[in-house]
């Protein structure tokens, strides 16, 4: 199965991530993780020193990136898809990557949530764990950017079919509980 979640930053996605790799026995491809990876080996690139400000990095780094991990074994039947795709560029991208390979997207679940709670919680993430790149301003920028380069990925995907919409504001048990409803009843129209 390859799964996409989706969300704006804050609504929980890597809690969940963490328990649907469990449930479904499947490899988590989080591009936010090795970008930060790929930034720590080339510091000095253009590309990566956008992510400062909580902009994108551009389409083609992220693609080649998620596309080198797809040639891996573990994700040959399957995979969930954190932090990508973050544009309609990138969705078709992979719709043709997988197509080329008889695959498809089975599910896109897009975790909602209010604006105000998420840069809340963001911050006192942030505070936790000391992360000095999660200002507000970085946090806003980052909630404008998902709102104009990602939103549009939820359209894409609500007109194939894919899209489920999940309230992420709920606890995790809840939350958790209503994108394994989402998945199942998916497994049951296919």
């Amino acid at each position: 199965m390859f799964l996409v979640i989706m969300g704006p930053p804050g609504v929980g996605k890597g809690t969940q991530c963490k328990r649907l790799v469990q449930w479904l026995g499947i490899p988590h491809v989080s591009t936010g993780d090795m970008l930060r990876e790929t930034r720590r080996s080339l510091p000095d690139s253009d590309q990566f020193s956008r992510m400062d400000g909580g902009n994108l990095v551009a389409d083609s780094v992220a693609t080649e990136l998620v596309q080198w991990r797809l040639e891996l074994l573990d994700c040959q039947d399957g995979c969930l898809f954190d932090g990508y795709p973050r544009t309609t560029n990138q969705a078709e991208s992979l719709a043709t990557t997988l197509e080329a390979r008889d695959k498809a997207i089975h599910v896109a679940v897009k975790l909602e949530g209010d604006e105000d709670e998420l840069v809340r919680r963001m911050l006192k993430r942030a505070e936790e764990e000391n992360r000095p790149d999660d200002t507000v301003e970085t946090l806003r920028r980052r909630m404008e950017v998902y709102v104009e380069r990602t939103l549009p990925v939820a359209e894409f995907y609500a007109r194939c079919g894919l899209l489920r919409p999940v309230d992420g504001m709920g606890s995790p048990d809840d939350v958790f509980a209503a994108i394994q409803r989402e998945i199942n009843s998916r497994e049951t129209e296919s």
